[in-house]
């Protein structure tokens, strides 16, 4: 393995080809909607609203397009959230749950036909994704596949030990449920392709362009940037991870978690010594692995939280210590490229979607699940702005409780920790 070349997101970077063309925000601006932020969630809420027919819409952009989580994860796209949906069920009940969850499958959908309609080049491999059981015990698997069926209405499809390893060289898992549905894609080269289209629809992009105050301005609101402002009648605070300093009790509510990606050389025919399918991998332990094949045959490979956003070195040297646990038969590839990123945590680990006050709204705490609910989650800002649309409103269970920072790093530091005991210790004594 070589420490060479070991660099930032640059992967995606690398392969995403050259960003929209925006400028950046000089003077005064009217809109009808502001968003703060041009990742998922932002660049989502801009395109839900230009379908609906709503004019004159700004994204401010700190950075460019992506730049944050949307252009850094793992390019997973499937249904649900952080919060497992046996507790979905618990507290919201089944219609309201199943409400909920069927919003991110439909989000799934509606990401497959933006892909076709406008002829969004994204690497997209329609190829399902694995859930592969890290234990012995299948029940984890059968519980889960049947709350699926019964109260959601999802066909999850079972792996018998021996197909699963047909497909994943490694003795590493037991049995595993397949999940048709969900795909895998670029996601920088995507979070590009819906800014391009936002655009070419009328939507005002302007990168480089840091919230830097946000203020009441009669029944609206002034966004100032270091030089321009923007005044509209909604403002729409979609930064994710990364805070933006605007309103106190919005950045309370979260806490910034980093999680890392590296990215294999390219593997050649070596790949079938891994993988021989074309489907994304994730694990059933809370400290999971997840990963992919990509297109050019190299594997990209996550896993961990931190309160720590690593150097890029420290993040290389701890993923291939965990990809060498599960294909100790890829020991000597060379990572090319490792980084980490930072997503937004509640505690209650469910997004927090609404209105925060008149004509200021929020979409943030998707918790590393984010590709299909911060679509779902545009959908439903753009028609509660465009068509007073009430559906928000069933977010409303898991509102801006306090992250209770800075003991909340500390706590989330912890319970990650003791997960991770756990995990260890229950495969510890299987293999007693």
């Amino acid at each position: 393995m070589s420490a060479a070349d070991i660099s930032g997101a640059g992967y995606y970077l690398d392969t995403a080809g050259p960003a929209p063309a925006s400028p950046v925000l000089k003077g005064g601006v009217e809109g009808s909607v502001c968003i703060i932020g041009g990742g998922f969630a932002g660049l989502n809420t801009a395109l839900g609203l230009s379908e609906r027919g709503v004019r004159d819409v700004v994204v401010l952009e700190a950075e460019v397009a992506g730049y944050g989580a949307s252009g850094r994860n793992g390019g997973f796209v499937f249904g649900g959230f952080s919060r497992g949906e046996d507790a979905l069920l618990r507290e919201l009940g089944a219609p309201r749950a199943k409400a909920l969850y069927d919003g991110t499958t439909e989000a799934v959908d509606l990401i497959r036909q933006r892909i076709t309609r406008h002829a969004i080049a994204c690497d997209d491999t329609h190829a399902g994704i694995i859930w592969a059981n890290w234990f012995k015990d299948p029940e984890v698997l059968r519980n889960r596949q049947r709350l699926l069926a019964d109260h959601y209405g999802q066909d999850w499809r079972w792996m018998p030990q021996e197909t699963l390893r047909s497909q994943i060289q490694t003795h590493r898992y037991h049995d595993g449920l397949f999940e048709p549905d969900a795909f895998h894609f670029h996601p920088l080269k995507y979070a590009r392709g819906i800014a391009r289209v936002a655009q070419e629809q009328g939507v005002s992009l302007f990168a480089r362009s840091p919230a830097t105050a946000l203020v009441r301005d009669g029944a609206g609101w002034r966004v100032i940037t270091p030089q321009g402002q923007v005044s509209a009648r909604h403002v729409v605070l979609a930064c994710g991870g990364y805070l933006a300093g605007l309103h106190r009790r919005v950045d309370a509510g979260v806490l910034p978690i980093a999680t890392y990606v590296m990215v294999t050389e390219p593997l050649h025919a070596r790949m079938q010594d891994a993988l021989t399918t074309q489907a994304a991998v994730y694990d059933t332990r809370f400290a999971f692995d997840y990963y992919r094949p990509l297109p050019d045959t190299r594997l990209l490979w996550g896993g961990r939280i931190s309160v720590v956003d690593r150097s890029a070195g420290a993040v290389r040297r701890l993923l291939y210590r965990d990809m060498l646990k599960v294909f100790p038969q890829l020991e000597g590839v060379r990572i090319d490229y490792a980084w980490s990123g930072l997503m937004s945590y509640a505690r209650h680990q469910m997004p927090q979607v609404g209105r925060v006050e008149d004509g200021l709204w929020l979409a943030q705490a998707f918790g590393g699940h984010g590709v299909a609910p911060t679509t779902f989650a545009g959908e439903i800002i753009a028609s509660a702005i465009a068509h007073e649309d009430p559906r928000w409103r069933e977010f409303s269970d898991y509102g801006l409780v306090s992250a209770l920072k800075p003991a909340g790093f500390l706590g989330a530091q912890l319970g990650y920790w003791w997960a991770e005991f756990k995990d260890a210790w229950k495969d510890r004594m299987e293999r007693r």
